[in-house]
C-alpha cells in the first residue's frame, strides 16, 4: 500500500457536475479585536510569512518572539483601538472587505454567481472562503487580491495562501488567479471619484495631492519585485485624469519597518518637510490600499497629520480610501467579468 504524507480534505458538498463560477476576495487581514492576545495572533502570522520577513526564521523568529511580540501588540492595539467600528465591533478593513463583496455579490446575484470573501491573516481565513463557494456548487473560482499594485509580500503571498487551502482538497475547483490592476481605467475612474469628491467638501485647495504606498524592502525591488514600477503607474494615470502635474501628486511610501532601507521618499519625513518649501496645504491620498485601515486612518490620518501641522503645516486633507463606494464595485465588477468571460464560454 502506498501511504500519503499529506492528508486530503474533501468538501463538505461534492461539487456537481457542470458547477458554478464563483468569485473570491481576498484582502490582508487584521486582528478579531483590539486586545493583546488577538494582536499578539495577527502580529505572529503575519510577521511570519516569509514573503513578508525574508530573513532566515534561525535569526528572526527569536526577535519575533522575544523582542517584538513582546511589546509591540500594546502599541498596535492602542492603534486599532482609536481606528474601531464600535457599532460593527470589527476593524475598517474587515468591514469594508465584507462590504465590497456585498456589493459585488448583488451585481452578479442575476448570473447566478456568488461571492466570498477572506483574509490572507486572520478571519475568515481563505480556506473558509473557498469552502463558502464550493458548498454552494463552485468548481470554477475566480481571485482577486485586492492589491492594485503588484509585490510578492501581498498579491503573490495571497495566491499562497489559496493554493495551501487547495492542497487539502481532493476534489479541486479550477483556478483563476486575476492580476494587480495599478492602471486599469475603472481603477483610476474610483480613485479620481473619491478624490474629487473630497476636495468638492473642503475649504481650501491643496498645493499637494501627495499619493502614499505601503512602503517595501529596497532589496525586494532590487530583487525583481515590480511594485514601485507598478506605484508609478497608478501616480502617473492618475495625475493625468486629475489634469495634475507630476510635482502636483508626488510619490511616496509609508509604513516602514526594521532598519534596513525601503522605497523612498518615505512619507512622514517628506510631508513633515513641505511646509519648509511653503507647501502649508495639502491632501493625501493612499491607492495602494482598497480599504481604510490601520496604516491609513491611524498612520496617515493621525500621525502624519500632526507631524505636518507642528511642522508648520495649515491645512491637511485625508482623502478616503476606496472602500464601498460605488465605482469600487463598478472596478470589482469589471474584473471579475473579464475573467469570466473565458471560464464561462470554455464551459
Amino acid at each position: 500500500m502506498v501511504m500519503s504524507y499529506f492528508t486530503y480534505k474533501s468538501p463538505r458538498m461534492p461539487v456537481p457536475s457542470g458547477g458554478r463560477v464563483g468569485i473570491l476576495l481576498i484582502n490582508l487581514g487584521t486582528p478579531d479585536d483590539t486586545g493583546y492576545f488577538s494582536v499578539r495572533r495577527y502580529l505572529k502570522e503575519f510577521l511570519s510569512d516569509r514573503r513578508v520577513i525574508e530573513a532566515p526564521p534561525l535569526i528572526w523568529q527569536p526577535i519575533l518572539r522575544l523582542l517584538v511580540l513582546s511589546r509591540r501588540p500594546f502599541a498596535s492595539g492602542a492603534n486599532y483601538a482609536r481606528i474601531w467600528d464600535k457599532e460593527e465591533n470589527a476593524s475598517p478593513l474587515r468591514v469594508y472587505t465584507r462590504k465590497q463583496a456585498e456589493g459585488l455579490a448583488k451585481r452578479l446575484e442575476a448570473e447566478g454567481v456568488p461571492v466570498a470573501w477572506g483574509m490572507r491573516y486572520g478571519q475568515p481565513s481563505v480556506r473558509q472562503a473557498v469552502e463558502e463557494l464550493m458548498d454552494q456548487g463552485c468548481d470554477r473560482i475566480i481571485s482577486v487580491p485586492l492589491y492594485p499594485q503588484y509585490s510578492a509580500t501581498t498579491t503573490a503571498t495571497a495566491n499562497d495562501q489559496l493554493f495551501r487551502a487547495l492542497m487539502r482538497l481532493r476534489h479541486q475547483p479550477a483556478i483563476t488567479t486575476m492580476p494587480s490592476f495599478p492602471d486599469h481605467p475603472k481603477f483610476i475612474e474610483a480613485l479620481v471619484a473619491s478624490v474629487r469628491q473630497s476636495f468638492a467638501g473642503l475649504s481650501f485647495t491643496p498645493q499637494r495631492l501627495v499619493a502614499s504606498f505601503h512602503g517595501l524592502p529596497k532589496t525586494c525591488v532590487e530583487q525583481g519585485d515590480p511594485y514601485r514600477q507598478e506605484c508609478e503607474r497608478t501616480v502617473t494615470a492618475l495625475a493625468q485624469a486629475l489634469g495634475m502635474s507630476e510635482e502636483e501628486v508626488p510619490l511616496t511610501f509609508q509604513s516602514r519597518f526594521g532598519p534596513m532601507e525601503w522605497l523612498q521618499p518615505y512619507t512622514a519625513p517628506y510631508i513633515a518637510n513641505l511646509p519648509k518649501q511653503g507647501i502649508t496645504k495639502i491632501a493625501v491620498i493612499m491607492p495602494g490600499f482598497m480599504a481604510d485601515c490601520i496604516e491609513t486612518l491611524d498612520e496617515i490620518g493621525r500621525e502624519v497629520r500632526e507631524e505636518f501641522m507642528e511642522a508648520g503645516g495649515e491645512e491637511f486633507a485625508f482623502v478616503p480610501c476606496l472602500n464601498d463606494s460605488t465605482e469600487t464595485i463598478n472596478l470589482l465588477e469589471a474584473l471579475s467579468r473579464q475573467a469570466m468571460k473565458g471560464l464561462i464560454s470554455g464551459s
